[in-house]
């Protein structure tokens, strides 16, 4: 799946992930898709619940190992 922007998390512990998702995705234009890498495992829950509340999509999300890649699609309510 193609991403607008990318955003390595990796290593970084709740709530930094979260934190940085919601600045990346602000700077996103509707319909663009950002891919998300964290190795925090409370971004399993965390990711896909700020999504839905703020109107954004979780067009996929996938475990590599210890690595979880979220792609999110920017919908049209603003944070």
């Amino acid at each position: 799946m193609e991403a607008n922007h990318v955003l390595d998390c990796k290593g970084l512990q709740c709530p930094v992930p979260l934190i940085q998702a919601k600045r990346a995705v602000e700077r996103l234009s509707v319909n663009e898709i950002l891919e998300l890498h964290t190795t925090d495992p409370g971004a399993l829950q965390d990711i896909p619940v700020w999504a839905r509340a703020n109107g954004h999509t979780i067009v996929k999300q996938q475990t590599d190992g210890s690595t979880y890649r979220f792609w999110i699609k920017k919908g049209r309510r603003e944070d």
